[in-house]
């Protein structure tokens, strides 16, 4: 039996699409206040027999945050993949995001041991990840640094990683990937999915900053394949990172842009700039009682220059990347015919 947390977004979504697409057996946990309306219309994105496939999935309620409900559900449960986690570049949020991402994850890791599941699959993220100077590529052996310019979002994925390391040193096995920024259909007003929204509604500026880019597939695809038998022995408790290209936001920008037959952004947004910006959203926020469009860590960093290297998921498994130019041909595609 194979155990899914955060079935309901970008990734949970899709893997669990790969999973009933190849007749797996799979357990699905959720809260009970979860909108499963997005994984049906995912489903729908790829197939026609959407009902047969949603039914394959037991979905369970429950919570990451509660140890005992974790420790029965995972009864009879042979490996998990663990998708679940909060993200958000709120200050409000900060403390809760880590609070629910790293315990969460130290939970499911107990769990985990106690049943004596055989194998983990954690998605992780590139934020888990250090940062170079000039450019340089960031590998799987880039070590994360302790700095109060990290996001609370990085912060939250670094500690969650070491709840994993910490499970195999205890002898759990494990499989951890770290995506860049992940294209897929989505909610289209939540995450990466909400740039293409952006830009169809007529976004003017960009950045000069770069950094990695990876279809969703890219993401499922791999994760079910190095938990695979015949790769798993050899690929356990290592890290992967999954990242197709390094890009200019710019140069993203203009595809989306292009690929939506939308205007393109033509306004550069410095650090001068983008500080302007975030403050004014911020502002704004005050009187809408809403959360800001823009906050200082979502525009911090943006014309920084971060290239990501994804080759060893290639190299250990000979996987091969879909281009991004094509993943953002077929996302704005499916945004097009939501919006027609």
């Amino acid at each position: 039996m194979i155990f899914v947390t955060g079935g309901t977004g970008l990734v949970g979504a899709h893997l669990l699409y790969e999973l009933c697409k190849t007749g797996k057996k799979v357990k699905a946990l959720k809260r009970h206040t979860s909108n499963l309306e997005q994984v049906r219309k995912t489903f729908a994105y790829y197939t026609n027999d959407t009902r047969q496939l949603f039914d394959n999935i037991e979905w369970v309620d429950g919570d990451i945050l509660d140890y005992f409900s974790l420790e029965k559900l995972l009864n009879g449960v042979t490996e998990i993949y663990h998708c679940a986690a909060i993200v958000s570049f709120e200050s409000k949020e900060r403390q809760r995001m880590i609070s629910n991402n790293v315990e969460g994850t130290a939970n499911l890791v107990d769990a985990a041991i106690e049943n004596g599941v055989k194998k983990i699959c954690h998605v992780s993220s590139i934020a888990a990840l250090g940062k170079l100077q000039n450019g340089a590529l960031v590998t799987e052996k880039t070590n994360w640094v302790p700095s109060k310019k990290n996001s609370a979002y990085s912060e939250s994925k670094f500690y969650s990683e070491t709840e994993i390391w910490r499970g195999i040193e205890e002898g759990l096995d494990a499989i951890i990937v770290n995506p860049s920024i992940i294209f897929g259909p989505a909610n289209w007003e939540n995450g990466s999915a909400k740039i293409f929204k952006t830009i169809w509604d007529g976004m003017k500026f960009y950045t000069k900053g770069v950094t990695g880019f990876v279809d969703v597939f890219d993401v499922v695809r791999p994760m079910i394949k190095l938990m695979e038998a015949e790769n798993f022995e050899n690929c356990k408790n290592q890290r992967y990172i999954l990242s197709a290209e390094n890009l200019s936001y710019q140069q993203v920008f203009t595809q989306i842009a292009e690929a939506l037959q939308k205007p393109k952004p033509t306004i550069w947004a410095s650090d001068f700039l983008m500080g302007f910006v975030w403050r004014a959203a911020t502002f704004a926020s005050w009187f809408t009682r809403k959360p800001s469009l823009i906050t200082r860590e979502a525009a911090t960093g943006r014309n920084a220059v971060n290239n990501f290297d994804g080759s060893k998921i290639t190299r250990m498994t000979g996987y091969q990347y879909l281009p991004i130019a094509e993943s953002v041909k077929k996302t704005a595609g499916f945004l097009k015919e939501d919006l027609d």
